[in-house]
């Protein structure tokens, strides 16, 4: 699968910026810079949600939405020796961290640090440790509280891993952060090729990358207040449910490599997945079908929740190895994504019925 220099160029960079729930703003920076070509008008809200604008002049408003943020550690507490006990930002897996390299983001620049672990010959069977929020910690090479607040450190500062970006087999995207960047990426994908394809459409279309859903939708919920959006198509991950230890059974069968997600749970609206799902039968597109129980989890549950109900429908990107700093996402998926929305779009009138059935 091919993708265009410009295209990849800007989803490396994208990818290997850091972008921690709460400290999007260097990301964004990243992202508006790319989409700028492509549409009418950029704005930025209070807590850093991004969004390009085509036609911002007209009533019927339709989003497309990613979000921005990625998983990462706040520093919690330092010893006396110069050690640093953390919490999450967001959903971060303490059983991956032994071991890994980070970087804080203290108040003098990055400072690295690795997440240190007792060797295997200190264990035994009997008393054998895992990795627990208590027990992980992190080294950067201090022996005081004092060294450590030296260098810039001090509670409250952001961790993040410094994995970044590669193509494996040619067949895979690899990086931390796929979850979500890698939908700012196609949904920016999506105004470029509007843009290029010198497409006219009847209404004003939000290409938006809201922060804080890591840790509640948050960024969603105050930007679906701001835009007060007609139809919202919103694209994030799932997961692919083929690779080892996961129960189809609870989680679905979705896997990377065969197409889109299109969900099927109470936020979403009958209307516009059909459309989603017409629209990818007579394009050819390749998809597959996944149901949420409750609530899909995503800003889709913002956006539909918001302004007295706002048709919402969610397209998902099969990953695997979620909330870990090597995910993998197929680039025929992302290909077919960015298709599917982009297609979708262009079958949006404002004249729709949009009444629930």
């Amino acid at each position: 699968m091919k993708f265009e220099k410009k295209s990849l160029k800007f989803l490396e960079k994208y990818l290997n910026t850091s972008s921690p729930t709460g400290y999007e703003h260097k990301g964004q920076e990243v992202w508006m810079d790319y989409i700028r070509p492509y549409v009418d008008k950029i704005e930025v809200d209070h807590y850093g949600t991004c969004y390009g604008i085509i036609n911002p002049e007209a009533e019927f408003k339709v989003v497309i939405e990613a979000h921005a943020d990625e998983i990462s550690w706040y520093v919690n507490y330092i010893t006396d020796e110069g050690l640093i006990y953390v919490i999450r930002n967001g959903g971060s897996d303490q059983t991956i961290a032994p071991s890994k390299v980070v970087h804080i983001h203290g108040e003098n620049g990055i400072v690295k640090g690795v997440f240190g672990w007792p060797a295997i010959h200190t264990r035994t069977n009997q008393n054998e440790p895992t990795p627990k929020i208590e027990n992980i910690f992190i080294d950067c090479g201090a022996t005081s509280k004092k060294e450590v607040e030296d260098m810039g450190i001090f509670v409250g500062c952001m961790i993040t891993y410094p994995d970044e970006f590669f193509e494996m087999n040619d067949r895979y995207f690899v990086c931390r952060a796929l979850d979500n960047r890698i939908g700012g990426f196609m949904i920016a994908e999506v105004a470029r090729l509007l843009k290029e394809n010198k497409k006219s459409i009847p209404f004003g279309l939000y290409i938006t990358n809201s922060v804080q859903e890591e840790v509640g939708l948050y960024g969603a919920d105050m930007i679906a207040d701001t835009i007060k959006p007609n139809i919202a198509i919103v694209t994030d991950v799932t997961h692919d449910t083929t690779t080892p230890m996961i129960e189809k059974k609870k989680e679905g069968d979705q896997k990377c490599g065969a197409g889109p997600v299109v969900f099927f749970a109470p936020s979403v609206h009958h209307t516009i997945r059909e459309l989603i799902i017409d629209t990818a039968k007579a394009k050819k597109i390749p998809f597959q079908r996944a149901a949420a129980s409750r609530a899909t989890g995503t800003d889709t549950d913002a956006f539909a929740h918001s302004n007295g109900g706002v048709p919402s429908a969610l397209i998902s990107l099969p990953l695997r190895y979620m909330h870990t700093t090597v995910e993998m996402v197929a680039k025929e998926d992302v290909a077919n994504v960015i298709k599917l929305i982009y297609e979708t779009v262009l079958k949006i009138k404002p004249e729709m019925k949009l009444k629930y059935h």
